[in-house]
C-alpha cells in the first residue's frame, strides 16, 4: 500500500494502526483528527486505504465515508460503535464502505484491512481491463469509419477495403488504428 489517511481524534486506532503497519508495507501515512481536515485531504491526494474512526469531533463519519467512496477509488472502513454497527451499515454498505464495530481486535482489523486491499486490488484489474476494452472498441469504431470511407469514395468493397487497411498497416509498420486515421485526414 502506498498511502493510507487515517481519520481519528483517538489514539487507540493510531495504536491499531500502528500494528497493523508493522505487518504491512505502507508509503506515507496522513493523519486527520476531523472530517473537514480528511475531505481537504481526499481532494488533494490519491490513498489506497482510508480509515475512518467515528465519531468525529465535527461529524459522525458516514458522510465522510461516502464522500472518500464517491470520490476515490480508495479502499474504506469506518469504525463505528458496536450499538450502531448495523445502522450505519445499511447507510453506507451500498457505496462500497467496509463497517468495523468498536472496540476491535488488531488481527480482526488486519483481516478487514487486507479484505479490502484485496478487493481494491481486484478492481482496479477490472477497471484497467476495462479501459483496454474501451480503446479497443475505439479503435475498431475508427477503422471501421476508414473502411465505410474507402466503400464510398473509392467504391471498394468491405473486404477490399478491410485488405487495403490491414497492407498499409503492413507496408508502413503503423497499426491499423493510425493507418484508419490517415484514411480519414485524407478523405474526410
Amino acid at each position: 500500500m502506498d498511502n493510507i489517511l487515517i481519520v481519528s481524534n483517538t489514539s487507540s486506532t493510531m495504536g491499531i494502526i500502528s500494528d497493523f503497519m508493522r505487518f504491512e508495507r505502507v508509503g506515507q501515512v496522513f493523519a486527520s483528527q476531523n472530517g473537514s481536515h480528511a475531505r481537504r485531504y481526499i481532494t488533494e491526494s490519491d490513498f489506497d486505504l482510508i480509515i475512518i474512526d467515528s465519531p468525529l469531533p465535527d461529524e459522525q463519519g458516514d458522510d465522510l465515508a461516502i464522500t472518500a467512496a464517491d470520490k476515490t477509488t480508495a479502499g474504506i472502513i469506518l469504525i463505528v460503535d458496536n450499538s450502531i454497527e448495523m445502522e450505519v451499515s445499511t447507510r453506507v454498505e451500498d457505496f462500497g464502505v467496509f463497517v468495523l464495530p468498536k472496540p476491535t481486535t488488531p488481527e480482526f482489523f488486519y483481516k478487514a484491512a487486507k479484505l479490502i486491499t484485496a478487493s481494491r486490488l481486484r478492481m482496479q484489474k477490472l477497471e484497467n481491463e476495462n479501459q483496454r476494452l474501451q480503446k479497443k472498441i475505439e479503435e475498431i469504431r475508427i477503422v471501421d469509419r476508414a473502411k465505410l470511407i474507402l466503400i464510398q469514395v473509392l467504391k471498394m468493397t468491405e473486404s477490399q477495403a478491410q485488405h487495403y487497411i490491414e497492407k498499409q498497416s503492413m507496408d508502413l509498420r503503423q497499426t491499423r488504428l493510425t493507418t484508419a486515421e490517415n484514411i480519414l485526414r485524407t478523405y474526410e
